[in-house]
């Protein structure tokens, strides 16, 4: 219990020294101006929705690695209110951009290859490292999913002056988690750009 104790106080403190390290190097988003199963209507693809019109996005799938995980959407920039949101599995940082609209679509998540995790939102983001370019990300919104094509991985290292850069001119999407293998300051970044949008359609 010691060691998992110790894990928590460990990620919430890199957690917020990475949130930290991106307000100080003006990376993080300026304020933009568990969904039923669906299927995708691909018959109507759209790159874009209405302005001012953005979705939060409550799950994403990345198939390649067999990743499904719901998203939460707090409201609120505290290092302690996102830290309990991710006891839940990925967030959303409160001030990127919604789905749908101009700009990046940041989502952070823990990582763990501890061979017992009690708690399985402490692997949500396990292997986003071993994404490659080209890969599909799924997004959805409780009405459409939102597909994006992986543009990059990389490793950063939040001490070492790495910028994360957070577009404006476009639709993107960007996933964060720590690389458990690596020193503490140690981040994955996966970057994605917006292929389309699809219109769900409801199994019942």
């Amino acid at each position: 219990m010691g060691k998992f104790i110790s894990f928590l106080l460990t990620f919430g403190v890199l957690f917020g020294v990475t949130v930290l390290f991106l307000a100080a190097v003006d990376s993080l988003p300026n304020p933009p101006g568990t969904t039923s199963q669906h299927s995708t209507d691909t018959s109507a693809a759209s790159s874009t929705v209405p302005q001012g019109q953005g979705e939060q996005p409550v799950q994403v799938t990345v198939a390649d690695i067999k990743l499904n995980v719901s998203i939460a959407n707090p409201a609120s920039t505290d290092i302690d209110v996102l830290d309990e949101a991710l006891l839940r599995g990925a967030v959303r940082y409160p001030t990127s951009a919604l789905l749908g609209e101009q700009g990046t679509v940041l989502l952070f998540g823990h990582s763990s290859y501890l061979p017992v995790v009690r708690n399985q939102a402490f692997k949500a983001f396990d292997d986003i490292q071993k994404l490659k370019p080209g890969q599909s990300i799924s997004v959805y919104s409780a009405t459409r999913e939102y597909r994006y094509s992986v543009t990059g991985v990389r490793q950063v290292n939040v001490e070492a002056g790495a910028i994360v850069e957070l577009p404006e001119d476009g639709q993107y999407l960007t996933l964060v988690t720590c690389d458990s293998f690596k020193g503490k300051a140690d981040r994955f970044v996966v970057t994605a750009k917006l292929e389309g949008v699809y219109d769900l359609v409801s199994d019942q």
